[in-house]
């Protein structure tokens, strides 16, 4: 075979071996976050093993370490992570706080490996601020609770979090001012715009399981379950709260929202029985893109 031969056959060799994996079918073990890239075409979830992306209509796994990922966010410039590491990888396990810089391939250390697992992150998708609930007492924070860092993990301040009533289920931080935060919890969702000092109840008395702010910073997203799933959207500076239609959900509730940022009318989300649903209408209507964990 001539080298010219030899290089078409290889890179066709490559292109089957590309097309293969992406037509992989793709099972969702758990679900651990939510997230659009920047550029909005594709959306990305976290699971159990590694990253799930979801593209021009078709499912693959992302290349890149296949971790456990827990506490996954995204802002406009960087993906951001905490869990646990793929075999092999030679990873502290929890690794701490980590974060990408290219869509996921490879990860930066932030600190923390070895110590800590967050569960609740969050992140500003305009600014460098990262939201945690600490488990743990560690080596950068002295206490359980509300955390926040300006500079990428580095130094870590403490959030007084006077007002905030119940357990912490989901945490949301404001896409361009870094000191509104937004916690989900056992007792209803609270909004703090002192970087998480005080909290005041948005919407009381019903368990609140997800929370969201629209990319352009004007509402309120949450999710929250009474017997009966319920989504609802609330304007920042006042107004009538206004109550999302879901599709059926059972006894399953909405766990994350991501919003397209790309195409702002197109919003995901996702369930706490891994179903992915698209809406391209604001939330008028919803698309199923995969049931049960199954990929569509």
């Amino acid at each position: 075979m001539s080298a010219s031969g030899s290089c078409s056959a290889v890179a066709l060799f490559a292109g089957l071996m590309a097309a293969a994996h992406a037509q992989t079918p793709v099972t969702l073990t758990h679900v651990h976050g939510l997230a659009y890239s920047a550029d909005g075409r594709q959306l990305m979830v976290p699971s159990h093993h590694g990253l799930a992306v979801y593209r021009n209509g078709k499912w693959s796994k992302a290349p890149g370490p296949q971790h456990d990922y827990m506490g996954f966010a995204a802002t406009a410039r960087h993906l951001y992570s905490s869990g646990h590491p793929a075999p092999g990888s030679g990873l502290a396990n929890p690794f701490g706080l980590m974060r990408s810089r290219d869509g996921g391939k490879t990860w930066d250390k932030l600190g923390l490996e070895g110590e800590t697992d967050f569960h609740l992150l969050a992140t500003s998708w305009n600014t460098n601020a990262v939201y945690v609930w600490n488990p743990a007492p560690s080596s950068r924070m002295r206490q359980p609770g509300l955390h926040y860092t300006l500079n990428e993990g580095f130094a870590w301040k403490p959030a007084r979090a006077a007002g905030l009533v119940g357990d912490p289920h989901a945490l949301a931080v404001h896409p361009d001012d870094a000191a509104t935060v937004a916690v989900a919890t056992s007792d209803g969702t609270f909004l703090s715009r002192d970087s998480g000092e005080r909290f005041a109840p948005v919407a009381a008395g019903v368990e609140a399981v997800s929370v969201f702010f629209d990319l352009d910073g004007t509402h309120l997203w949450y999710g929250a379950f009474d017997r009966t799933a319920r989504l609802t959207r609330v304007p920042l500076g006042g107004g009538k709260p206004a109550s999302i239609e879901l599709p059926p959900l059972g006894r399953d509730a909405v766990a994350y929202i991501a919003q397209n940022p790309a195409a702002r009318a197109e919003y995901a989300i996702a369930t706490f029985e891994r179903s992915i649903y698209l809406s391209k209408d604001s939330g008028r209507t919803w698309t199923p893109i995969a049931v049960y964990g199954k990929g569509k």
